[in-house]
């Protein structure tokens, strides 16, 4: 999750970076090294040949306009000076994955930066999500390649039994967030971010209350306070026996049998965690069908492979409307009603129950009402610029909300892709986010991932604007790769557009899904059409051939790419 970036230009390096209605620069200064989170490596993302984003030069003198500081203020290393009458150009109300991406652009665009953090850097993700989770399910990954006799014999490889130290994994996962947490830090230190400490309270436009006394002001506020996990009503979480994500990443227990409720990306992987461990799950599901927010093919195979070999069972179509923990000897008890009748259905007794009902928005205290703005479910409302509106439905100058606080898309690289088009926007570039080119992953052992749209909605979108939708789809049993790892078990499918070669959407199911994926959010980013991508060439033998193949088998009828129009924003 970390890496480290090194960039050395001397007075003699002329660096070109071509690009569309774009001129060329060169540049010069001393050595720099950074280091920082993996979840956030465009740091000196202008100099990356992964570069996504444009940004615009007037001249070969790179005019210092407010829009083109980024070579001063990332070589120099130091934060800005603010604009007169302010503390600060920016400051970010959360110090998540979402505020540290934003920080981090920000003093590459010469702004003056404070972060405030009530809790600890790294928020949700680094804290209590993606990152402890990650190390839970790097040990369930080697348990199952060490309890499983088949593949380990495929392999011609003899294992005695195996077997885990719960305490020794929980310290992985506790040890990899600190590690991530201080590299965040200390990201933001060496270029100068200001950190305060304390609850952010907006008291007015351009004014925010840092604790109980100190006051600041800003040119610019962007809101990134992230979410905290949802509990339904009716259900009593004690941390021990009835708990949330936030509870079970500390892995106190290992239970012998729990209820999953929810089936979604956190309920999957916690299923993976648990079975790998030797729990038999319980998944609760209010759907009719586990998984709803996959595509249903890739749903179907996943089922197939994550849940029915596996010690779990489900029931569907039912709400827990209360649960009670354990107490006096008596287990969890889990009481069902039907989802569409509202009938009482069955009563379970387990041994603990992991809430994994989605997450909600961290919005209360931000004195929004200060500034007339009235949330929605929780959530901030804002434009496809992630612009506040207020409650008569104005924008508010000069507020910002992203990540989950906004609720457009609750990721972590959704949130910092936000922030970085905000400070794209504040320093005189207008910039819109295309939401459907962000990947997401599931890490379960397979993985899932996913960019795009789903395709029933490919279909219903194409039956509204009139186009057809094609499908195309490659076996990961015919990638050598897989075949030599023994798992060949996996699915790519591709939605597309025959008539001009628009790229809709990709969901794969397979060994490193979650790393494969990439390919295809990029192209769907950058406009690029599938006649074009066929050409790509792919090392051999790599698990990308997965992806190359499956783009060669679509069956385009134009041949000639048509113009990449600007992304539309959902």
């Amino acid at each position: 999750m970390q890496s480290s970036l090194s960039l050395s230009l001397s007075p003699h390096t002329s660096l070109t970076i071509p690009r569309p209605n774009q001129s060329s620069f060169a540049t010069s200064a001393k050595p720099i090294n950074l280091r920082f989170c993996g979840l956030r490596r465009e740091a000196l993302g202008d100099f990356s040949p992964l570069l996504t984003r444009r940004v615009q030069f007037n001249s070969i003198t790179a005019r210092r306009s407010a829009s083109d500081l980024v070579v001063s203020a990332a070589l120099s290393g130091g934060n800005g000076s603010p604009t007169k009458s302010f503390d600060y150009d920016l400051l970010i109300i959360g110090a998540g994955v979402g505020g540290h991406g934003a920080a981090l652009h920000a003093v590459e665009k010469g702004l003056k930066t404070g972060i405030i953090e009530g809790d600890v850097v790294g928020g949700t993700c680094v804290n209590r999500g993606c990152v402890p989770s990650k190390a839970l399910l790097a040990v369930s990954g080697r348990m199952r390649e060490l309890q499983s006799e088949h593949h380990l014999k495929a392999l011609g490889l003899q294992v005695s039994a195996a077997g885990y130290d719960r305490q020794g994994v929980a310290d992985h996962a506790n040890n990899l967030a600190s590690k991530i947490r201080n590299n965040l830090t200390n990201s933001m230190k060496a270029i100068g971010v200001d950190i305060l400490t304390g609850v952010g309270t907006i008291l007015g436009p351009q004014k925010v209350k840092v604790g109980s006394d100190k006051v600041v002001t800003a040119q610019n506020i962007i809101i990134a306070t992230g979410s905290v996990p949802f509990v339904p009503k009716g259900i009593e979480v004690d941390g021990k026996t009835v708990i949330t994500s936030d509870h079970a990443l500390k892995l106190e227990s290992v239970p012998d049998w729990i209820a999953i409720v929810g089936s979604g990306y956190i309920g999957l992987e916690f299923s993976d965690v648990y079975t790998a461990l030797g729990s038999e799950v319980t998944f609760i599901e209010a759907l009719d069908q586990l998984m709803p927010g996959f595509d249903p093919e890739i749903g179907k195979l996943a089922q197939r492979v994550l849940i029915n070999p596996r010690k779990i069972d489900y029931h569907t179509g039912v709400f827990a409307t209360k649960i009670t923990p354990a107490k006096d000897g008596k287990p969890v008890i889990i009481e069902l009603i039907d989802a569409k009748t509202k009938e009482p259905k069955d009563t379970l007794e387990v041994d603990a129950a992991l809430i994994a009902t989605g997450r909600a928005p961290f919005t209360q205290g931000l004195g929004l009402e200060n500034v007339n703005v009235a949330t929605q479910r929780g959530f901030v409302p804002v434009d496809e610029r992630m612009r506040v509106i207020d409650a008569n439905g104005n924008l508010v100058p000069h507020l910002f909300c992203i990540g989950d606080a906004n609720g457009k898309m609750m990721l972590a690289h959704a949130a910092s892709a936000q922030g970085i088009s905000v400070v794209e926007q504040v320093t005189g570039r207008d910039h819109v986010l295309n939401h459907l080119s962000i990947p997401a992953a599931c890490f379960t052992h397979p993985e899932i991932s996913m960019v795009g749209l789903t395709e029933p909605q490919a279909r219903e979108k194409a039956e509204k604007e009139g186009f057809e939708v094609s499908i195309a789809k490659t076996s990961f049993k015919a990638n050598t790769k897989a075949l030599a790892e023994n798992e060949g078990e996996g699915l790519a499918k591709l939605i597309y557009r025959p008539d001009n070669g628009e790229i809709l959407g990709v969901h794969i199911f397979g060994l490193h899904a979650a790393d494969l994926i990439h390919e295809a959010s990029n192209a769907i980013a950058l406009g690029t059409r599938i006649q074009d991508i066929k050409l790509a060439v792919h090392a051999h033998p790599t698990l990308s051939e997965v992806l190359d193949e499956l783009f060669k088998s679509a069956k385009v009828k134009a041949q000639v790419s048509s113009p990449v129009s600007e992304p539309v924003a959902v």
